[in-house]
C-alpha cells in the first residue's frame, strides 16, 4: 500500500494520499489548494490515477485543494452527505462505503466541528478530521457546530474503535504525526471528563479567535473555487 501523509505549514492541515500500489487508482483526503502541483508531482512519480477526493468537511483556515484537482485529472469530488457544498459530485450517507482498486473506507458521520463533519475508517486506522485531534478536539462554535453532537461523536462513536486504530487528524499545531484510540483515551485533556454537559462547558468556553481565512475559505469552498478563480 502506498500511504503518504503531507503537510501544509500555514494552515498545518494533513493532507492523505492512498492506493493500494504504485501504478494503481489513488485517493486524496484534505487537499489545500496551493498544494496542487506537489500532489500531481506524487501522483506521476508513482504513476497512480487520482480517480476520488475527499474533504472531511467544508474547512474554514484553508481553500480546499479538491475543485482543482477534478479540474486537472476529473476525479471524483466526494463529501458527507450534510456538506453544504455546491459542486459534489457524490454525497455519501453514514456508514456507506468509498473503494478505490482495493482500498475501502468506511463513512462514518462525526459532527459536532461542524454539522458537516465525517471521517473515514480503512482498516487500521481512522482519518478524523478535525474531530479528533491529537491530544485536542476540534472547536464546535462555527459552521453550525455543537458540543453536544461532538461529544456523541468522540465517545459514542471514534472512541469505540478498536484502542490500536491509528488515528490520522486534519490538523496538527504540534508537529505530531498520528496517535491512537489508546492514546487518545489516556491522554486528551478534552476527554478526560464525565458526562456530555461537562465535555460542553469546556467546549463552550474555549473563547477563540475565528480562523484568519474563514471569510474567505468557507465561501469558497461552498461555492469551489479553482486557482483561476481565487
Amino acid at each position: 500500500m502506498i500511504f503518504k501523509q503531507l503537510f501544509d505549514p500555514a494552515s498545518c492541515t494533513y493532507t492523505y494520499l492512498i492506493s493500494s500500489g504504485k501504478g494503481r487508482e489513488a485517493l486524496i483526503i484534505d487537499p489545500v489548494i496551493e498544494h496542487t502541483e506537489e500532489y500531481i508531482k506524487v501522483l506521476e512519480k508513482l504513476d497512480l490515477k487520482l480517480v476520488k477526493v475527499i474533504d472531511t468537511h467544508i474547512h474554514a483556515d484553508h481553500i480546499t485543494g479538491l475543485n482543482e484537482l477534478n479540474k486537472r485529472t476529473s476525479c471524483t469530488r466526494i463529501m458527507g452527505e450534510k456538506s453544504k457544498s455546491e459542486v459534489i459530485d457524490l454525497r455519501i450517507k453514514d456508514s456507506e462505503k468509498i473503494n478505490v482498486e482495493n482500498i475501502e473506507l468506511k463513512a462514518i458521520y462525526t459532527p459536532g466541528h461542524t454539522d458537516c463533519s465525517y471521517s473515514y475508517l480503512m482498516n487500521d486506522r481512522v482519518f478524523t478530521g478535525d474531530t479528533l485531534l491529537i491530544n485536542a478536539t476540534g472547536r464546535t462554535d462555527f459552521q453550525n457546530g455543537s458540543s453536544e453532537d461532538a461529544y456523541d461523536s468522540l465517545f459514542n462513536k471514534l472512541l469505540k474503535l478498536p484502542e490500536n486504530t491509528l488515528v490520522y487528524p486534519a490538523h496538527d499545531y504540534n508537529g505530531i504525526k498520528f496517535s491512537t484510540i489508546e492514546s487518545e483515551k489516556n491522554n486528551n485533556p478534552r476527554l478526560q471528563v464525565n458526562s456530555k454537559e461537562q465535555y460542553a462547558e469546556i467546549m463552550d468556553n474555549l473563547n477563540l479567535a475565528n480562523p484568519k481565512m474563514i471569510d474567505v475559505a468557507v465561501p469558497a469552498n461552498v461555492k469551489g473555487l479553482t486557482l483561476d478563480r481565487l
